[in-house]
């Protein structure tokens, strides 16, 4: 099963930001995007998430087109996504922003609130178990009442993955993970991606940091001006003329 991208295009007034653009991966696999600013990358993970429409072209998932989905329902299909900026509540704890981040709980609407009071306990000692065990896992438990707009910048990156995970999703879009994270941070954040992917959960990621998206991914697609330049290993298309012209202006990969 796969996430498939289909000839994917995309203008804002006269700039073809998306020009034909085609992808696919297993919805297990852990695939890279690359490419200078400007390449289009976002807005692919944009229209990938349903966050933004195409002007033309398919996404589908699992066999099942979402291309007439948004981004609340692409999320329930199983594919959800990060920011760059991570986009956590700041004055609630870690605990909260993991809990809040939890679909469909019955406490949301006030019929629930006010006429199922026992299930709306019961699904909240659910949720909340599932945040300490997600807490556990990505090495958060030792923050977990602190006000998430006090964490650093990795921590928050860490929150936003967990935040993904209280989805359930089979497939995670991680946009620039690295992103203004210390090196130690890096390693802990790749190494809890490895760690999900082997349970199964695939990933997409958009990252800016060469050398640590090339020790997480075995597969790299590189995008310059809206187009695909180049699919392969990292080592195969960093070796390629084009790509080192594109990305890194013909210098020494």
């Amino acid at each position: 099963m796969s996430l498939s991208v289909r000839n994917i295009t995309k203008s804002f007034g006269g700039f073809r930001a998306l020009d034909d653009v085609s992808l696919e991966m297993a919805t297990s696999g852990l695939l890279g995007i690359i490419g200078p600013n400007g390449a289009g990358k976002s807005t692919l993970f944009s229209v990938i998430s349903g966050f933004m429409a195409a002007d033309a072209g398919s996404v589908s998932l699992q066999g099942k087109a979402m291309d007439r989905l948004g981004a609340a329902s692409r999320a329930r299909a199983g594919m959800v996504r990060t920011f760059q900026v991570p986009r956590e509540f700041h004055h609630l704890t870690v605990r909260e922003n993991l809990m809040a981040a939890a679909p469909g709980q019955t406490g949301e609407s006030l019929f629930g609130l006010f006429l199922r009071p026992g299930r709306v306990r019961a699904e909240e000692a659910a949720i909340s178990a599932e945040a300490d065990s997600t807490m556990e896992f990505l090495r958060l438990a030792v923050v977990a009442d602190t006000p998430a707009g006090r964490l650093s910048g990795g921590q928050k990156k860490l929150l936003e993955l967990g935040r993904a995970l209280m989805a359930k999703p089979r497939l995670i879009l991680l946009d620039e993970p690295f992103a203004g994270v210390n090196p130690v941070l890096v390693a802990q954040i790749a190494e809890r991606v490895t760690a999900l992917n082997a349970r199964g959960i695939g990933f997409l990621v958009i990252e800016h940091d060469l050398d640590a998206l090339s020790r997480l991914v075995p597969r790299l697609v590189v995008m310059d001006r809206g187009r695909v330049l180049a699919v392969g290993t990292p080592d195969d298309v960093l070796a390629d003329p084009g790509v080192r012209e594109a990305y890194l202006g013909g210098g020494a990969a």
